[in-house]
């Protein structure tokens, strides 16, 4: 099939971004030819600019600010280029204006706001209505969820899809539910005695230490406050407790904040990164305590590592995890109280091991290979040059 792909920008950090390049790299090889729209897009370093052995990549023009310009743009620019290709399918992983599949990975921007208003200030949630940016976000989900163009929506958690449905209405049968899929050989639990004692002398923590970790990209939605706060209560109970934090963001107000815990020393923030896979078997514990997030890919290769979560119900992959056995769940990301008591409950559990065993599994039943089937399925449906 001719299949086109509608992704604004991709960095290699994102957890979308690595699923997205997963996903293509498997339909290219199935014989797919594959095009990808994108007003930015860098593989290892190194930007496609045309075609190469691989997709076909096509610049979207695009306003890069104020942010809102940005999002109408590339949307009524992506539509444009669209329109004059002969696809067997449009998938956009955008909120944009042409498409026949849309993947709701980004989750929905209005029960976010709903979500985020439990930490806003006061005028942050007073001037919210009147932002251009979430006011243009709003109308392009409009679009997207009610055009009569649209044939799939792709959720990837069944609290996505329930989103979807209550705030605009569209109907059950219209959204396919396919969790995000894992490599389980990239992923594996024997990368602990491949990675862990380099990994962590390249950390500079000792053999010993108790290792926390932190991966994601935008730490306030994250939850990275909430987790050094907990971290913070514990710290003196485990005193050989490292919390490591990996991803792209400022780092100022977080530094600050363990200094004012007096656990400066013990927070250890390692920046953007590739080595998620040696990060994950280096650690004792993944910790993404996130206010809202559609699914966690970084959760999945992580318990698909062998390694026990703990993350919010807030979390599409929550729905994977069972509390107490392969993983900890937090019924609310904003109590810092209950993110130390899990913690400190998973450290004295006596079967620890035997939690990263149930994690391998749970993950097992989720392979990329599977999504990528599921996907190819609904695709199959659709089979036939698109029009306007």
């Amino acid at each position: 099939m001719k299949i086109a792909f509608v992704r604004k920008s991709y960095t290699p950090y994102g957890g979308a971004e690595k699923y997205l390049s997963q996903l293509l790299e498997r339909l290219a090889g199935q014989g797919h030819e594959i095009h990808i729209f994108a007003h930015k897009w860098e593989t290892g370093g190194a930007e496609r600019t045309g075609k190469e052995a691989g997709p076909t990549f096509h610049r979207v023009p695009m306003i890069g600010a104020p942010s809102f310009l940005e999002a109408l743009s590339f949307a009524f620019f992506s539509r444009r280029l669209l329109q004059q290709g002969n696809f067997d399918v449009i998938h956009s992983f955008e909120r944009t204006l042409y498409q026949d599949v849309y993947r709701a990975g980004d989750g929905c921007h209005r029960e976010w706001l709903l979500q985020r208003r439990k930490i806003d200030p006061w005028y942050k949630r007073v001037s919210q209505p009147l932002n251009p940016l979430h006011r243009t976000l709003l109308f392009l989900e409009q679009r997207v969820f009610q055009s009569p163009r649209l044939k799939k929506i792709v959720a990837n958690s069944r609290r996505g899809k329930t989103e979807i449905m209550r705030h605009y209405q569209v109907a059950g049968d219209k959204i396919e539910v396919i969790y995000n899929g894992v490599d389980p050989e990239v992923y594996h639990p024997r990368n602990r005695d491949l990675f862990r004692t380099s990994q962590r002398q390249e950390m500079g923590i000792r053999e010993e230490g108790w290792i926390v970790l932190f991966l994601g990209s935008g730490f306030r939605r994250k939850g990275l406050d909430g987790l050094i706060e907990g971290f913070g209560r514990i710290a003196k109970e485990i005193p050989e407790a490292v919390l490591a934090v990996a991803g792209k963001d400022r780092i100022g107000e977080y530094r600050n904040a363990a200094r004012k815990l007096g656990i400066e020393n013990r927070v250890h923030f390692l920046g953007p990164t590739r080595k998620a896979k040696e990060l994950y078997a280096a650690s004792d514990l993944f910790a993404l305590p996130t206010l809202y997030d559609p699914f966690s890919n970084a959760c999945l290769e992580a318990m698909a590592t062998g390694l026990p979560v703990l993350t919010s119900c807030q979390n599409g992959v929550s729905e994977l995890i069972v509390d107490g056995k392969s993983g900890l769940l937090l019924a609310e990301a904003t109590d810092f109280e209950a993110i130390a008591e899990k913690i400190k409950s998973f450290y004295q559990a006596p079967d620890r091991g035997a939690w990263g065993v149930e994690a391998r599994k749970a993950s097992e039943k989720f392979s990329i290979e599977k999504a990528v089937n599921r996907l190819l399925d609904i695709y199959a449906g659709l089979r036939g040059p698109t029009s306007a």
